[in-house]
């Protein structure tokens, strides 16, 4: 993937340079409007838009939405066969000044410290426990669970942008590289297709403890009527991709 953005950023400076611009009048048009192309394969839609304050200075804010549906590559994450039936969506919201560090206004390799807000919903997980209490050994009692997560980041990202066409009214707009650290929390709930008995409300509690879920820290309460799980666990996320849009 990365070698697919270098090689378009290298066309792109080719055309740009090839292109006749008349650098003093680059902040006439400041506004910036994009649609991140590369992000619609997992499903989430993202829309930014840009304002450049000075030749080296602008600010994006961006939001991004996922319909509710299932989760693309859910088994990296997930690596248990009890659990299925994944659907996830939710939101995002993204506060991006840049810095950028070639011929400015909106063009040119940047750097962006960023803020990144994201709200996920999770919407009919469904865990088949299999019961050992020896009254009813072998059952399998589906747990259907529902709840939502929350989670704040900062991070800084890397990527270059380009003016095109005659008026330089088109944009592309590539992320390179960008990670962003923070903290998720939230709250899922699991309700039993019948009541647990002591023993399997226990059982249920280590089983759940004992998934191979590698992208949360979380907390496991059970009851007769199921299960609550607390997440609360730091967060890493990586960036790249391509936005196009239209100047103004």
């Amino acid at each position: 993937m990365n070698k697919i953005l270098f090689a378009l950023a290298f066309i792109c400076s080719f055309v740009a340079k090839s292109q006749e611009v008349d650098v003093d009048n680059q902040d006439k048009k400041r506004n910036l409007i994009k649609v991140n192309l590369t992000s619609i394969i997992f499903r989430n839609y993202q829309f930014a838009y840009e304002r450049t304050i000075t030749k080296r200075i602008g600010v994006q804010v961006s939001y991004g939405f996922i319909p509710t549906g299932q989760v693309p590559l859910v088994d990296e994450y997930i690596k248990d066969e009890d659990v299925n039936n994944i659907k996830m969506g939710g939101s995002n919201f993204t506060l991006e000044p840049r810095i950028y560090l070639g011929r400015g206004y909106g063009h040119g390799f940047y750097i962006a410290p960023y803020y990144r807000y994201s709200h996920f919903n999770i919407d009919n997980l469904t865990y088949n426990y299999r019961s050992e209490d020896p009254a009813v050994s072998g059952e399998k009692i589906p747990i259907a669970f529902t709840g939502k997560t929350n989670s704040n980041n900062v991070g800084l990202m890397i990527g270059a942008q380009w003016l095109l066409g005659r008026k330089d009214n088109w944009v592309l707009d590539v992320w390179f590289i960008g990670g962003h650290y923070g903290g998720a929390t939230g709250t899922i709930t699991g309700k039993s297709a019948r009541p647990l008995t002591s023993y399997e409300q226990n059982q249920l509690k280590q089983d759940i403890e004992d998934l191979d879920i590698s992208l949360f820290d979380y907390k496991v309460m059970t009851n007769a009527n199921g299960a609550v799980i607390d997440l609360d666990s730091k967060w890493l996320g990586v960036r790249s991709g391509i936005s196009f849009g239209y100047r103004f």
